[in-house]
């Protein structure tokens, strides 16, 4: 349980809106960079393997394979420096943290793409099937005999 007092005080400090991702979404993550005088973008495209904490001390972990060797790098999710979190493809998982994508190599390391469903078509789905339930019992009745 967080005491009450380190809330209020961490409150201001939060971001207002925060990232939508989750473990296993392939992700661009923005981060400002200032050197000297001079502010640049520079963008870190990986794997969401791992997010812990909460409040302020809220962190995510993305990796990516660099000249066939593994890079992971933690972001803090309120850090100032992270302009923005662009989710590339959604990976399908049932763990909260996937280690196991250590140890694999080259396609293995692909999660399965978590299929999208608009409103829209769940609704012509559902319209299609109370149809042909509707038919089926018009079809059964004795009266259409």
């Amino acid at each position: 349980m967080i005491n009450k007092y380190l809330t209020i005080v961490e409150q201001p400090h939060l971001r207002k809106d925060p990232h939508q991702f989750q473990v296993g979404d392939t992700v661009d993550v923005a981060t400002r960079i200032i050197e000297g005088e001079k502010e640049r973008t520079q963008v870190f495209s990986g794997t969401v393997i791992m997010r812990k904490g909460s409040g302020i001390n809220e962190t995510f972990t993305v990796r990516r394979i660099v000249n066939n060797e593994g890079v992971e790098r933690i972001f803090p999710c309120h850090s100032p420096f992270i302009s923005k979190v662009i989710v590339r493809r959604s990976g399908q998982n049932r763990r909260a943290k996937l280690f196991y994508l250590r140890q694999r190599v080259g396609k293995s390391v692909r999660l399965t793409e978590k299929r999208k469903i608009n409103k829209k078509d769940e609704a012509t789905e559902s319209e299609a099937a109370t149809n042909a339930a509707a038919g089926a019992e018009l079809a059964g009745s004795p009266a259409s005999a």
